[in-house]
């Protein structure tokens, strides 16, 4: 079923580390069949591969590991996709070292999965890695062996298969032995490319079968379901009453098709986990998504990002939200929610004492917003590790009570303000509430943000110090030459730490005065700020 095509909300660009590109992929499988050649420690103690064993293992061991990056780029988004990145080259690196130590008797990734399956991965079943592709019936029936017969497995993963009806009626015999044994089921993208009505007719097949199971974890992601999809899904749905995850991302979940989900449910009084991500559900779609929230006391996990959802809809999410009162994680990035629904949110943000993270970047919440928000979380949410509000049309003028709020939240791990307008005012009210304490940060985003040659120097003074800090990105802004070298000179011991500064501009494109009288009076600038704190209530 091809997918439906999803609009960005905002014209706002930054740099993505994930997915990575096709050449860069197979620059990395050339790379470890190269390494997986050479003559090692390994290879003397267990053979050495040949170049065609070593081409196989590398292509596997990619594919394993792209799929388990971009597993956890889905779930944990972190903006730019760097963790995932990491997880990618550590998998391929656990893989390559497994392989060296296996030589050349062994072939292929398989056997070693299958080794784990075998080991302390007995409960799941899962065939998600190697290469995206459709498989027929007799390929089904190879890949679904393990399951004929006594198991073991309470959770099954199909993703990243493409069923086609052969396939699809070689697996519901087969998933009809195990589903009262089943407790996690994962169907995400696993009808790509197909006809509608060939996939429509699948998911029937794979909904029915199913039926009846008693299940806790539901993933349905990246399958361009829209309301007919969600339909042919309707016995599953209509038959849970325990879940406690539900994953509905890229699925092409209009009004309609949200409704239809808020209908089909029965029970979601134990839902912990909730993700709705990047969908064409609108205003519409989000109030039928909030009677859902509102039926979910045990919240604690909600991603309602790139949804298209605006003031409306918003508001009806926010005001759902005040009854989530175990609310952990809060996702409602690139909406267009505005001013009356960020006020709106701020009022239901008091329920929520054990927010640990809140992305809230991209909502044109503008100055009245931001301050609301940072209001109320100031006042709740003493565990908060992660803010981002980036993309905001944030100025100084709204900078007074985020900085007020920041300075209160001392387990305070990420920052992101980026693509805001803080300038410089801004930028150093912000340095300002970081000074003190917040031992955990390791991360900080106010690039893009118009910041000048002494907010930089401030906020690079405020941040170099932390224990664990990781990252300061003040790329984009309008810092001159001579505020570059003090940055850098701030960061000399720990150069790893400050961020490329490439797309900084040292002349400014939105200059009042010239860019000389700025260096110039920067010194005053700072004067006038010295006494400057940020008052928190203890």
């Amino acid at each position: 079923m091809d997918s439906t095509t999803q609009t960005f909300q905002h014209c706002s660009f930054s740099i993505k580390l994930w997915p990575p590109s096709r050449s860069t992929r197979l620059m990395l499988v050339e790379r470890m069949t190269k390494n997986l050649m050479t003559p090692s420690i390994f290879s003397r103690k267990y053979g050495l591969l040949s170049k065609e064993d070593a081409s196989e293992d590398a292509r596997q061991i990619e594919d394993i590991a792209f799929t388990t990056a971009n597993q956890h780029f889905e779930k944990e988004p972190d903006g730019d996709g760097s963790s995932a990145v990491q997880i990618y080259a550590k998998e391929s690196s656990k893989l390559m070292l497994e392989v060296l130590k296996r030589g050349p008797r062994l072939k292929g990734i398989p056997e070693l999965v299958s080794e784990k399956a075998n080991g302390t991965t007995q409960t799941v079943f899962d065939i998600s890695g190697g290469r995206r592709a459709f498989i027929d019936a007799e390929e089904a029936a190879e890949l679904l062996k393990p399951l004929r017969g006594p198991n073991s497995y309470t959770k099954i993963c199909f993703s990243n298969r493409s069923f086609g009806l052969d396939a699809a009626r070689i697996a519901e015999p087969i998933l009809l032995s195990i589903k009262d044994q089943l407790t996690e089921v994962d169907l995400s993208d696993f009808i790509a490319g197909r006809p509608e009505a060939e996939a429509l007719e699948v998911m029937t097949i794979f909904s029915s079968v199913l039926e009846g199971c008693d299940l806790r974890y539901l993933n349905l992601s990246n399958n361009a379901m829209g309301e007919k999809g969600v339909m042919a899904f309707e016995s599953l749905l209509r038959s849970q009453n325990n879940l406690e995850e539900l994953y509905l991302m890229n699925d092409g979940i209009s009004e309609e098709a949200a409704k239809a989900v808020s209908e089909l449910i029965p029970s979601t009084e134990k839902l912990r986990v909730l993700h709705f991500h990047n969908n064409m559900t609108g205003d519409d779609g989000a109030i039928a998504i909030s009677e859902i929230v509102k039926r979910s006391p045990a919240l604690e996990d909600f991603r309602c990002s790139s949804t298209r959802v605006d003031s409306v809809g918003g508001v009806a999410l926010a005001e759902a939200l005040g009854t989530c009162a175990q609310l952990k994680k809060l996702d409602l990035r690139d909406n267009m929610f505005g001013v009356e629904a960020g006020v709106a949110l701020s009022k239901a943000i008091p329920a929520f004492a054990g927010l640990t993270e809140i992305y809230l970047s991209y909502l044109n919440l503008e100055d009245d917003g931001a301050e609301a928000l940072a209001d109320a979380l100031k006042e709740s949410a003493p565990s908060l590790e992660v803010l981002a509000m980036a993309g905001n049309d944030i100025t100084a003028k709204g900078t007074a009570s985020l900085a007020a709020f920041i300075a209160s939240k001392q387990f305070l791990t990420k920052l992101n303000l980026s693509e805001n307008e803080l300038k410089d005012e801004g930028a150093i009210l912000i340095s300002k509430a970081l000074e003190e304490g917040h031992g955990q940060l390791n991360e900080v985003d106010l690039s893009t943000n118009s910041i000048r040659r002494s907010g930089a120097r401030i906020l690079a003074q405020a941040v170099v110090q932390k224990p664990g800090f990781k990252l300061l990105n003040i790329n984009g802004n309008f810092i001159s030459d001579e505020g570059i070298d003090e940055v850098k000179n701030i960061f000399k011991s720990s150069p790893d730490m400050l961020g490329p500064l490439d797309e900084n501009d040292p002349e400014g494109e939105e200059l009042d005065v010239d860019a000389e009288e700025e260096d110039a009076d920067h010194d005053e600038l700072e004067s006038k700020l010295k006494g400057l704190e940020i008052k928190q209530d203890l």
